[in-house]
């Protein structure tokens, strides 16, 4: 068969069940593969909403995303959602077209070295040099996709040996001898982080993205005892934000309770978490009482930042109920927390997230945030766009259950909310999906609305319109003298128009008496919606730690 009928045949082996791509010179054999193929396709209208759609639906589902694009300017659409897969290790398969073989290096129509510009991007790609090669490197994509650390991996396929005809047979065994993460974590370092938990007097857990997939294991641990629990903006979710034990997320927008408890740690237990830049603040401030338990599948990131006491390769969920066992097996006095958790009740009790009301019918965006929680009853799955509104979604809209909070975290892409969104929705096609977006970050990708429309996949959007690029202007007001530049958006588009250019249909929500109302109209109405939500145009998210300042210093 074609080596590209034979690419179809590893996506179905795959358990692939959506791909979300656009069609162009180089990827042609591929498309004429789907014809036949059965496997759902996706026409995305830009490659970069087809890639952040991969990463929602990977998300959302927890199984690898799949994305196309043809050669050059389609798979240089495709790097942006290529490094945000990387950041926030988000398990996506990039399928990319190339020119002929013997173009290659030739300066050819649509030619791009897609393997040379990815290449500090991703977590492994491959140029296909024969077309007997393509069905193992597919495999292998999609094992070292998902195994591990996980991440983007791009499989670039010249056009001419994607149609060259193979003897295909199915590949059942992938071993890549260079390959072997750690998975299960030394029993001994997990012994000694059990006895370093039952000593600490001010221990706190500290969740990141990767421990999405331990939600369960990590409420066991924080349980056995009363511990609190942090978690990143990648990690809400993952420990259920109406516990009690909970003390809000950590971090430059984080709560002051959860940051002063990091700050006036002994110990800190961190769980698939980075401790990069926006969770640190100024480095050497961090922790400065702390010693660090550090588990991680990848172990690049053990003492990448902050040096590790104890470090522990492996995955959260195999590695917690190991500590959760040896933690009760030694029957540490709880009685040792009681002072901690009065100093941490007494910082709830004085610094809640709270902010000042309008008196009219104007929409504070933090208000925004909690009608909507009100009007999905706090069950939906909400994907963000970038900026002020992901800030106040994450502080705001209280998530119980891992995999219901999408964001870009570590490249922070505008424009990755609504596509991501649809991907969600494939996904999770019984679940709610809405996408909380902003004025700003909307319009870098709304054409995916017509692929909603066209597809019937129906995403609720809530547009935070302050007419303004928010997070910009909020840092321009607060470091740069009010020195507003080029972040006023005015009021184009208008948005209910767009909407129903789009298919989609268009409400414009101007008064918080009636916000909740309308907004389960929205949720109520038949396809994809489109809600323009007029808010204070000059609102900015605190509490805040400012730019290389301590934890302690926060303000607002």
């Amino acid at each position: 068969m074609r080596a590209v009928d034979a690419l179809m045949e590893c996506l179905k082996a795959e358990g692939v069940e959506v791909v979300f791509g656009l069609p162009g010179g180089a990827n042609l054999p591929t498309y004429d593969a789907f014809y036949d193929a059965g496997i759902r396709h996706i026409l995305v209208r830009h490659e970069a909403g087809g890639g952040h759609a991969a990463e929602g639906y990977a998300k959302a589902t927890g199984k690898v995303g799949v994305a196309m694009g043809t050669s050059g300017p389609g798979a240089t659409n495709l790097v942006t959602p290529i490094c945000d897969a990387m950041m926030d290790s988000v398990p996506v398969v990039f399928l990319t077209g190339q020119v002929r073989t013997e173009l290659l290096g030739t300066d050819g129509f649509q030619e791009a070295d897609t393997i040379g510009i990815t290449m500090p991007i991703v977590k492994h790609s491959v140029l296909i040099q024969h077309p007997l090669e393509l069905p193992r490197a597919v495999h292998e994509a999609f094992h070292i996709a998902r195994t591990g650390r996980p991440g983007p991996v791009v499989v670039d396929i010249p056009t001419d040996l994607s149609r060259a005809d193979i003897p295909y047979e199915p590949i059942t065994d992938v071993h890549l001898p260079g390959y072997q993460p750690t998975t299960d974590g030394n029993q001994k370092q997990i012994r000694l982080a059990a006895k370093a938990l039952a000593n600490a007097r001010r221990p706190v857990i500290y969740a990141g993205g990767g421990s999405i997939g331990a939600s369960g294991e990590l409420t066991e641990l924080a349980t056995s005892d009363r511990l609190p629990v942090t978690c990143t903006v990648m990690g809400l979710g993952a420990f259920p934000a109406s516990h009690p034990q909970w003390l809000g997320m950590l971090g430059m927008h984080g709560t002051r309770t959860a940051n002063y408890a990091m700050d006036e740690a002994d110990l800190i237990v961190a769980i698939g978490a980075r401790f990069d830049d926006r969770v640190t603040a100024k480095l050497s401030e961090f922790a400065p009482h702390a010693k660090f338990v550090h588990i991680d599948v990848d172990p690049a990131e053990i003492s990448k930042n902050v040096p590790a006491h104890i470090p522990i390769v492996g995955y959260a969920k195999n590695i917690l109920p190991k500590l959760t066992a040896e933690y009760r097996a030694l029957e540490p006095d709880p009685g040792r927390l009681e002072e901690w958790w009065h100093r941490i009740n007494s910082w709830q009790e004085r610094y809640p997230l709270s902010y000042d009301d309008s008196p009219d019918a104007e929409i504070k965006p933090q208000y925004m945030i909690q009608a909507l929680y009100q009007a999905t009853e706090g069950d939906a799955i909400v994907c963000s766009d970038v900026g002020q509104h992901q800030m106040w979604a994450a502080q705001h809209y209280h998530f119980d259950k891992p995999r219901r909070w999408i964001n870009s975290g570590g490249l922070g892409t505008m424009g990755f909310g609504l596509p991501a969104a649809m991907g969600a929705k494939v996904g999770c096609p019984d679940d709610t999906v809405v996408c909380v977006t902003g004025d700003g970050s909307i319009q870098m990708n709304a054409q995916e609305l017509a692929t909603c429309a066209q597809n019937g996949i129906d995403v609720k959007v809530f547009i935070m319109n302050n007419g303004y690029l928010g997070m910009v202007r909020q840092w321009q007001e607060l470091f740069w003298d009010r020195r507003y530049s080029q972040v006023d958006t005015g009021q184009f588009p208008d948005f209910v128009k767009l909407a129903e250019a789009y298919g989609a249909t268009g409400m414009r929500l101007t008064d918080k008496h009636t916000l909740v109302d309308q907004m389960k109209e929205a949720l109520e109405t038949p396809g994809t919606v489109v809600a323009d939500v007029r808010v204070a145009p000059e609102e900015n998210v605190f509490p805040m730690i400012a730019p290389g300042q301590a934890a302690r210093d926060m303000v607002g």
